[in-house]
């Protein structure tokens, strides 16, 4: 899906725009695969890594001033980054940033790792400052989406919004795991719900921002100020939020000195926007899933099978990635593939069905991989099958193995996946249940 195009058009000449990608802590609901590497770096049809989908967006935008913020195992992403070059953010003046938490003389807050986004554009709040933009965007780096954002942004300076908020909708299962958000017809949001217990509503985040820099510098600042004890100074909300925000009144300092409280953005910071009367909905047209859990994850890809995800059907915003080509796929004698999508360097010759494979990978003759994601360099021996499972590069299945078991449905959860960490071997034989986690260099 790599490809060069012209460059597109900027945003309005004149008009500071900077993006913030944050590309996340530890990724622990990913589990097994988030071990050694950052879940950015997770792959996505097979060549893709996650963090291509907000920078592509960001590029096809004519976004040019982007920082990426990394915080846990920053080097798994750094080769694939490539100082911005595949997204044409290599620039002498501006262009590609990457952010990584730092120690130093400053207060225990502004140091070391950041306990949630929030928290983190809190940490960011003198570089912001000074780099004075009049509009900072702010995108989560383990989403498939497609964007152009400049309509956005017009609409976002239209209306004169302190924070535009990207929507998308969702079952009510899912929504209760996102910031549920409600709006009028207008668009004007009157309430936000952060991870409900139970919701009857559709419409959620996209944890795609647009916020007036000036007003979210100034209400983060007092609300941790009021978090540290220190009240509120004048105007805007209380900490518990405003109109069923879901969240709890926060009366007294931060858990720990490294950790200002603000955590997400959902918990006190838009609540805190929202009572100000000028935060706006905006739908995301298009495909949009998070896929930061097993189930979403293996989910996307099922709908990249069915043909649900329009991510790389916009030839004026192709997903751009520093992936290089590898040598053509091959199926092979007494190979099949049946609604399955295969990547570079793969060999086939036995049966792949509703899966993705990533480069490289090998299926050997009487072996079947079924709702399954396998990732480079993955090796099935003879006669093994694969059922929902989630594979990390570099994983050999030995020959007739059995691992994970057939879903008795459509509808997944993470404990029905079976994750397999990176350079794990399964012996000749073995047998790995349903919703087996191995870790990364296991043998079994």
């Amino acid at each position: 899906m790599s490809r060069t195009t012209s460059a597109p058009p900027s945003v309005p000449v004149g008009l500071r725009v900077l993006a913030i990608v944050q590309a996340g802590g530890a990724g622990s609901r990913m589990e097994v695969l988030t071990r050694e590497r950052a879940k950015p770096a997770l792959p996505f049809a097979g060549t893709h890594a996650l963090v291509d989908f907000p920078l592509s967006a960001l590029r096809a935008s004519g976004i040019v001033d982007v920082w990426v913020s990394v915080q846990y195992l920053s080097g798994s992403l750094d080769t694939h980054l490539a100082g911005g070059r595949p997204w044409d953010l290599d620039r002498t003046h501006g262009g590609f940033r990457r952010l990584t938490p730092e120690q130093g003389s400053g207060a225990a807050h502004d140091d070391g790792f950041s306990h949630g986004n929030a928290d983190g554009l809190f940490r960011m709040r003198d570089d912001v400052r000074v780099h004075d933009p009049d509009v900072l965007v702010v995108l989560s780096a383990d989403h498939v989406f497609s964007a152009d954002l400049r309509p956005a942004i017009a609409h976002h300076l239209r209306v004169g919004a302190e924070c535009t908020v990207l929507t998308a909708q969702v079952g009510v299962q899912e929504a209760a795991e996102k910031m549920v958000v409600h709006a009028t017809g207008e668009g004007r949001v009157t309430a936000v719900e952060y991870k409900p217990d139970t919701t009857d509503q559709t419409t959620v985040a996209t944890e795609i921002f647009l916020y007036d820099p000036r007003v979210l510098l100034a209400e983060l600042e007092r609300l941790h100020r009021e978090l540290a004890g220190g009240g509120a100074d004048g105007g805007g909300a209380s900490i518990v939020g405003g109109g069923g925000a879901g969240v709890g009144e926060q009366d007294g300092p931060a858990a720990g000195p490294d950790d200002t409280g603000l955590g997400d953005f959902g918990e006190l910071l838009l609540p805190a926007l929202v009572s100000r009367g000028r935060v706006h909905a905006l739908p995301l047209e298009g495909y949009w899933r998070d896929v930061g859990r097993p189930a979403a994850y293996l989910q996307a890809h099922r709908d990249l099978l069915a043909g649900r995800v329009d991510v790389f059907d916009h030839p004026d915003r192709p997903v751009l990635s520093p992936t290089p080509a590898g040598a053509p796929a091959w199926v092979g004698d007494g190979g099949e593939l049946d609604g399955a999508m295969v990547s570079p360097g793969v060999r086939v010759r036995g049966r792949v069905a509703r899966s993705v494979l990533g480069p490289d990978v090998v299926v050997e003759g009487g072996a079947v991989v079924e709702d399954s994601v396998l990732m480079r360099g993955v090796v099935v021996e003879a006669g093994a099958s694969l059922h929902a499972c989630l594979v990390d590069e570099g994983v050999r299945i030995g020959r007739d193995a059995v691992v994970g078991r057939p879903l008795p449905g459509t509808r997944t959860t993470d404990g029905a996946i079976t994750l397999v960490g990176r350079h794990s071997v399964v012996g000749a034989g073995g047998d790995v249940p349903a919703g087996a986690r191995l870790e990364p260099g296991t043998t079994a």
